[in-house]
């Protein structure tokens, strides 16, 4: 699967705008939220807000921002599947090809000395799980990544390809899906102490 579109949404930038810039050199366009986007735009990269691709502002605090269709669909769809093809052209839903997304830190805020329960809680990722976990179950098709360690990799695949290979898509499916547990389990035992208190 060749590899056009990506959407990038990442609390730690850690290499970010240099992998932006690559993927952007290899023709793909860009895809991106809030902070990141302004880290990408601020570097000269060209990127698309997330809501001129829904028609729709981040809203609530930025609570709701990727919960969309145009995201969900681009990432899910079966790129065989001639029904999800013909919807896709329906609703006129573009696909994306690769998500780097990394999420809110909840594990360094619930490390802080006396933080606040509402603080903890604010730090609790929920588009970007759903984006991760949309992305790794489509991984024939859709390239994920959550670990900034993998981003030169990546773009070194794409220059020299286009695309990523499936192997490579499994394994990151896989270390996304390890990402997001670990996540969930950090916040089970928060909320778990909590409740001993």
């Amino acid at each position: 699967m060749k590899i056009k579109r990506a959407l990038i949404s990442v609390s730690d930038k850690t290499g970010v705008v240099e992998f932006a810039r690559q993927l952007h050199e290899a023709g793909v366009e860009i895809v991106s939220t809030g902070g990141t986007m302004k880290a990408i735009r601020e570097a000269g990269i060209p990127v698309t807000y997330v809501s001129d691709v829904t028609g729709f502002p981040e809203i609530m605090d930025g609570r709701v921002k990727t919960l969309n269709p145009y995201i969900h669909g681009g990432i899910l769809a079966v790129r065989d599947n001639p029904e999800h093809v013909r919807e896709m052209e329906e609703h006129h839903i573009t696909g994306i090809d690769l998500v780097a997304v990394n999420l809110y830190p909840f594990k360094q805020t619930i490390a802080k000395p006396n933080v606040e329960l509402a603080e903890a809680i604010e730090n609790i990722d929920i588009g970007g799980p759903a984006m991760i976990r949309a992305a790794a179950k489509n991984f024939r098709f859709v390239t994920v990544i959550t670990n900034p360690g993998r981003y030169q990799q990546i773009a070194d695949m794409v220059k020299a390809k286009g695309e990523v290979d499936d192997r490579t898509r499994m394994e990151l499916a896989q270390e996304a899906f390890a990402h997001t547990a670990d996540y969930d389990t950090a916040i089970k035992n928060y909320l778990a102490e909590q409740l001993r208190k």
